[in-house]
């Protein structure tokens, strides 16, 4: 789904994620939150395949429709109100990217839904809105309802080729690294199988397992600083970051596109300066 970015440009997206974190700082006093650090290395939040259709419509300074699908990490359990979800929160990162862009995060996550119930959705929650850019978020109650990945191969062919026929640029956004989540066996093998998928098909992933794995693994923040209490759903501050760097990597990616677009055919805009066992549970 669109021209394969390269690794090179690191430096880009560690500047989109600089500019980033400089607007978040300047918004800190608004709510409290956590001070532990949530960066993270270049490599696991940037985006591998170009948004043209996203480029296309903020290079025209046209207004920008994008649809979270998923479940109750989209939905936001685990967030203290609406407003620290993370669809509300990349709205708001990527107006601080791209000011005077008209752009919209329509948030559709449904706790509790898998894939198959996402597909037989798709038409009437995401096609209806036109998007320019769709975040799917997926994986996590596949793993916690312990059915096995096996089914879930066909099952998100089958939503990507629904995607596709929407005409719209699509990330991925893999399960959470989370204790509920990483004692089922199957987590590790689903990450896999959706990077995998992402890779074959040139579509976006947005890593947040590894994300996340990173601030556990590598910089030592405790679960409970980044978990809501059940250990499972994300929290006010995990949203506020996953969104902060999400927001950083689309920054980083319609920026080379209109890069490297004919000046006849996309006008250039300058985006902000671009810029890092109990019973079993099911994400509700």
């Amino acid at each position: 789904m669109g021209r394969r970015l390269k690794n090179p440009f690191a430096l880009l997206v560690a500047a989109c994620l600089a500019a980033s974190f400089a607007a978040a700082d300047a918004r800190a006093g608004e709510t409290p939150r956590p001070r532990a650090d949530c960066r993270g290395p270049a490599d696991i939040v940037h985006l591998d395949e170009a948004l043209p259709h996203l480029a296309a419509r903020i290079a025209q300074k046209e207004a920008v429709t994008i649809i979270a699908l998923g479940s109750s990490s989209t939905a936001g359990a685990g967030a203290s109100s609406a407003a620290f979800t993370y669809p509300a929160q990349l709205e708001v990162e990527l107006k601080a990217q791209f000011p005077g862009i008209p752009i919209r995060v329509l948030n559709r996550g449904v706790g509790g839904e898998d894939v198959k119930e996402m597909n037989e959705r798709m038409e009437r929650d995401v096609a209806a809105a036109k998007p320019d850019l769709v975040v799917w978020q997926l994986g996590t109650n596949a793993i916690l309802r312990d059915n096995g990945i096996e089914p879930e191969q066909p099952l998100i062919l089958e939503g990507l080729k629904q995607l596709a026929a929407m005409d719209t640029d699509v990330v991925l956004l893999d399960p959470q690294y989370a204790p509920k989540v990483l004692r089922d066996p199957d987590a590790y093998p689903m990450v896999d199988l959706i990077s995998d998928i992402a890779h074959e098909k040139h579509v976006n992933l947005f890593r947040r397992f590894a994300l996340m794995r990173y601030w556990h693994e590598t910089n030592g923040i405790p679960f409970e600083t980044f978990l809501s209490p059940d250990l499972l759903h994300m929290n006010d501050w995990s949203y506020l970051c996953t969104a902060r760097y999400l927001g950083a990597a689309i920054a980083e990616s319609v920026s080379l596109e209109l890069a490297s677009a004919p000046k006849t055919k996309i006008q250039t805009v300058h985006a902000a300066a671009p810029a890092a066992t109990p019973a079993r549970a099911t994400e509700r």
